[in-house]
């Protein structure tokens, strides 16, 4: 059995897998947790990457690894290899002023979606730059590469080099950059000058079959205090989203609506796309396709908050809102906890909107928060304009029988919820099959039994929830 590995280094934590390269079977795993917060020192990845190996049993017979990560991250490296400063994250909102600046110094939204694909926010990776050189010249004179957290991941693994010598990224990744289309497959150099200021040196944008080379097996075998091989292989890695396509097994046609810390829908697709709204963000696959996606800032973490309000369980929180009726007897949520990425308010907060003497109750509560959550999804699904053949319905949230049960009423259409799993550290697993096997698309998973869900549509809460939405 030739056995493969795959690392999801999340906001949250960071999770390995080890599955054998034929099937796809998992032979074992492993987790660690990362800090909280918007801002991290790179190191604390490596640790909890080392944690989460040791967890998942060692490498000593993996043939092959790749790294998915958070997509955006910024991370500068100066002249010897050593970061700059703590990485921001894709959900730090600190840059939403200098985005704006961004998509104006173009000349709008429709400029930077013919650029690169997309309108960027205060996520995206070029935002953070111009935030950096804005507020701390002092850190971006220092800043000789920029990478994102898969690629530091990726160049760790390989023992990294001084200036970053060696960074490689891929298409997927690299296109939620700001300053990378997927369109022409290039680097827009004149768009990171602009922002800020000056070139630093990039990673190279590996295609999806490419190696990354191999892992530096002595140094991390000194360092994790476990034994890794030597001609331990590198696949390219990418970024979440773009391996949780490749780990759930979807194709073209299909809609993934995953409900994580970030909430998106996304859809596999046969060529680039440029949303000038800038509702849909236009970025590449892992598998030389593309991925026309929205992304949310809220999603598990709405029925998180509620749970904590009501001083329940999450298991107790669906059985609350089930208990409800439909509608929550008009009681809405709009869950803009942490500000929003789709639509653009980073100043945001959520709120309330029906609470009466009637609807003051934990379950009418609870139920607002769902269903609030799940329309606010679907209104991203309905941004990416598709009629598809499949929606699939992944990520933690995912989990929830409420979710399950109110998601097709709100979606209009039934879901289809794939078995649990982590879906991104098996994306990045099959990614390291391919590199193995070769050939023209990854190999063929069995990814087991997928559950559907129906229910008859609920037009009106949808309806309700447009009517407050705007409402602040």
């Amino acid at each position: 059995m030739t056995l493969v590995a795959g690392v999801d280094s999340s906001t949250q934590s960071c999770k390995v897998v080890v599955r054998d390269a034929e099937t796809g079977a998992l032979v074992r795993e492993g987790r660690a947790a990362h800090p909280a917060g918007t801002e991290v020192d790179p190191e604390a990845w490596w640790a909890a990457l080392g944690e989460a190996v040791r967890a998942a049993g060692g490498l000593d017979d993996v043939a092959a690894v790749s790294v998915a990560a958070q997509q955006h991250g910024m991370v500068c490296l100066d002249s010897s290899g050593a970061v700059v400063r703590d990485a921001l994250l894709w959900n730090d909102t600190r840059s939403a002023k200098a985005a704006a600046d961004l998509v104006a110094e173009l000349g709008g939204p429709a400029a930077w979606a013919g650029a690169v694909g997309s309108v960027p926010v205060a996520s995206f990776t070029v935002t953070k730059l111009r935030w950096l050189a804005e507020h701390e010249p002092e850190h971006a004179r220092r800043t000789a590469s920029v990478c994102l957290p898969h690629d530091w991941l990726t160049w760790r693994l390989r023992g990294g080099a001084a200036a970053g010598a060696g960074l490689v990224t891929d298409r997927g990744d690299a296109s939620g950059t700001g300053y990378w289309s997927p369109a022409t497959g290039s680097y827009r150099e004149d768009l990171l000058r602009a922002a800020f200021g000056s070139v630093p040196q990039l990673p190279e944008v590996l295609g999806p079959r490419d190696g990354a080379g191999e892992v530096d097996h002595a140094r991390l075998s000194s360092e994790w205090g476990t034994p890794v091989p030597g001609g331990l292989r590198l696949a390219p890695g990418t970024g979440d989203n773009m391996a949780a396509a490749l780990g759930v097994g979807a194709r073209p046609g299909d809609v993934v609506v995953s409900i994580g810390t970030s909430g998106t829908a996304f859809a596999v697709a046969d060529a680039p796309s440029a949303d000038p709204s800038g509702a849909v963000a236009g970025f590449a696959d892992a598998t030389g396709r593309f991925l026309p996606l929205v992304c949310t800032l809220n999603a598990a973490r709405v029925l998180d908050a509620a749970a904590r309000l009501l001083g329940v369980d999450l298991d107790r929180l669906g059985e609350l809102a089930l208990s409800a009726p439909p509608g929550a007897g008009g009681l809405v949520c709009v869950p803009y906890l942490e500000g929003e990425r789709t639509p653009n308010l980073p100043d945001a907060t959520g709120s309330l909107h029906g609470l009466t003497l009637e609807t003051s109750t934990p379950a009418h509560l609870a139920r607002a928060a769902v269903e609030g959550m799940l329309c606010h999804l679907a209104d991203a699904f309905d941004a990416l304009g598709l009629d598809p053949a499949r929606v699939l319905l992944i990520g933690g949230g995912a989990r929830s029988q409420a979710v399950r049960r109110i998601a097709p009423a709100v979606f209009g259409r039934p879901v289809v919820v794939p078995e649990p799993g982590e879906y991104v550290a098996d994306g990045a697993a099959r990614q390291a099959a391919w590199l193995l096997a070769g050939g023209d698309e990854p190999p063929a998973w069995e990814t087991g039994s997928a559950a559907r869900h129906e229910a008859d549509p609920l037009p009106e809460v949808r309806a309700r929830y447009a009517e407050v939405r705007g409402r602040g």
